[in-house]
């Protein structure tokens, strides 16, 4: 425990007062005793002496320059840790600040708790113009997993404890804790405060399939003539890579990674078709869906995107998922490590074999589709202005000898390139804009990765994207944080070369020379125009293993607006591009 506080009677020849605590230093306790070692959050009212006590306490505390950074580097924590990421910032602006991230992770089934001070009820509920008035409780509920409200000292250790449980059980996700001031300044007799306190016990236990919804299963995957296993992000987050190898290599099914599943099996496994997905979705006739969802990043399972008449199978451990886009003929209701462990043990005498024409039809697409980037890949090798795929062939060859290295990837150009030209082969060493698709998570993904790993990290940017979270490049520096952020920089929103239909900027334009921010904070600083450059500056400055920053600079000509997804972007009859 910290410290405790002790009360001066002021009555002099007094005997030793008792020994007291307030609501701060409970709010610590409680955090140390469920093993928080870091908290991500920025201070102001009224929640700076608790930041302050919980890094003299030994809870690191990495401070950042905007609360929804904060709050997306502990929504990344969560992916990384399986515990929940703490994020921690002050009353309404702040709070609503935090919340974007915090409503972000549980979208993405990141466990994370946002702590946030606030104002009194009795002149919030009154609506008495408090400073920074807000009922921030209500506020939060819609986008969370669970919001709580402290209205006691005393009953701060069950209020941790309950968002901590809540965010980690069952399917991950993000919760508010509301501590107003008065009950962060609040003084209780220390040994009732201590014994208000508690650690969790098994907070995610596991939760296993019935063995008859497994049998199940492999007898629809055992009948299938064109299997397919899809891996998402819930995959990756369970840590279950060697029995997801080993159902995959057994049965010899084909399987796509979704984008932050990439690596549970190296990119280059002969069973992957991520480069043959369209046709892999369009023909399965059995899908088996392993941590990841039919939403609109797998188009809600739809024709023609799928093949009409595919049954499902989903591994969820959250049973409302089931049924959400398509009928799922076989669900398998559990965490994913117990069920593809009870897979794995039911399916061993073989009774799972992939037909090996459908592997062979989907290598022959896949060749096809590598031939195709390959050319496009050789004509951005020398391409001036540099075009993106120019640069991101020389960001991959520097990975390649870099394979501890995290990516961190948003953008929209930026993103969907990436994701196609870098490889992965290892698993969660990839984190980008997830089930949303937002952009700003760069900065905080990235310090994230580098606090809780301590490994290098190369945050892949897009310029527009990378303007959301950019001031973050100062915490980096603060920190001495071993990041590299990569700047895709072509002028522009998807592209910088939109004409303008009056004496303004068009809607589109973008002017930075991001190196040159970065300098302002202590960092190291290159602009590179070519491939060449890129890969120098990258090697260097991962060798050098200090805060640094590569504006590339990209032909303003290249790229698509919003990327893969411009179907969803409606034109104005009069809009012109």
């Amino acid at each position: 425990m910290t410290d405790a506080v002790v009360q001066d009677t002021g009555v002099e020849g007094a005997e030793d007062p008792a020994a007291l605590t307030d609501g701060i230093h409970l709010v610590v306790d409680a955090l140390k005793l469920n093993g928080v070692e870091t908290i991500y959050g920025v201070v102001g009212i009224p929640i700076t002496d608790l930041a302050r006590l919980a890094q003299a306490s030994g809870i690191r505390y990495i401070g950042f320059r905007h609360e929804s950074d904060a709050g997306h580097a502990a929504a990344a924590a969560g992916f990384l840790t399986q515990k929940p990421g703490i994020c921690l910032t002050v009353s309404a602006p702040g709070f609503l600040n935090g919340l974007v991230a915090l409503a972000n992770a549980t979208t993405n089934c990141f466990p994370m708790v946002q702590i946030s001070g606030s104002s009194e009820r009795h002149l919030v509920d009154l609506q008495r113009g408090d400073y920074e008035e807000m009922d921030q409780l209500a506020a939060a509920k819609p986008f969370v997993k669970a919001a709580y409200r402290v209205h006691r000292a005393e009953d701060i250790g069950r209020g941790v404890a309950r968002a901590i449980r809540t965010a980690i059980s069952g399917r991950p996700g993000g919760v508010y804790l509301d501590i107003p001031a008065a009950v962060l300044g609040e003084v209780i007799d220390a040994e009732k405060g201590a014994a208000s306190l508690w650690r969790l016990v098994d907070p995610a236990p596991r939760q296993l399939p019935q063995p008859e919804a497994v049998d199940r299963a492999i007898d629809l995957l055992a009948g299938a003539e064109r299997p397919l296993v899809v891996l998402g992000k819930g995959a990756a987050y369970a840590r279950a890579d060697e029995l997801i190898r080993e159902f995959v290599e057994s049965t010899g099914i084909p399987y796509v990674p979704m984008s932050m599943a990439k690596g549970l099996l190296p990119d280059d496994h002969s069973q992957s078709a991520a480069t043959a997905r369209s046709l892999a979705l369009k023909k399965a006739d059995v899908v088996m869906l392993v941590g990841a969802r039919l939403n609109w990043l797998l188009g809600h399972g739809d024709a023609p995107q799928w093949n009409p008449d595919a049954k499902f199978i989903q591994v969820d451990i959250a049973a409302t998922e089931m049924d959400s886009n398509q009928p799922i003929a076989a669900p398998l209701v559990g965490d994913v490590g117990s069920v593809m462990e009870a897979l794995v043990e039911r399916s061993k005498p073989g009774r799972i074999t992939a037909p090996p024409q459908w592997r062979e039809e989907l290598a022959a697409r896949s060749a096809q589709n590598v031939a195709k980037m390959s050319g496009r890949l050789k004509a951005a090798e020398t391409a001036h202005p540099m075009k993106f795929l120019g640069a991101l062939q020389a960001i991959r060859d520097v990975l390649r000898e870099n394979p501890r290295a995290y990516v961190v990837n948003e953008g929209a150009n930026a993103l969907d390139l990436a994701r196609n030209t870098i490889g992965m082969q290892v698993p969660r060493h990839r984190l980008d804009s997830g089930t949303w698709g937002v952009m700003g998570i760069g900065m905080g993904y990235a310090i994230a990765a580098a606090v809780e790993t301590g490994d290098p990290i190369v945050a892949i940017e897009g310029d527009s994207a990378f303007g959301f979270s950019g001031m973050e490049i100062e915490t980096v520096c603060r920190y001495n944080l071993p990041i590299v952020t990569v700047v895709l920089n072509n002028s522009g929103v998807y592209r910088g070369d939109d004409a303008s239909a009056t004496d303004d900027p068009a809607p589109t334009a973008l002017k930075a020379r991001h190196d040159l921010m970065i300098e302002a904070f202590g960092g190291q600083g290159y602009q590179a125009k070519t491939p060449d450059e890129v890969a120098t500056a990258l090697r260097e400055a991962l060798a050098a293993g200090v805060p640094a920053l590569i504006d590339c600079v990209i032909d303003p000509t290249d790229g698509t607006e919003s990327g893969n997804i411009a179907h969803l972007n409606p034109k104005g009859i009069t809009a012109k591009h």
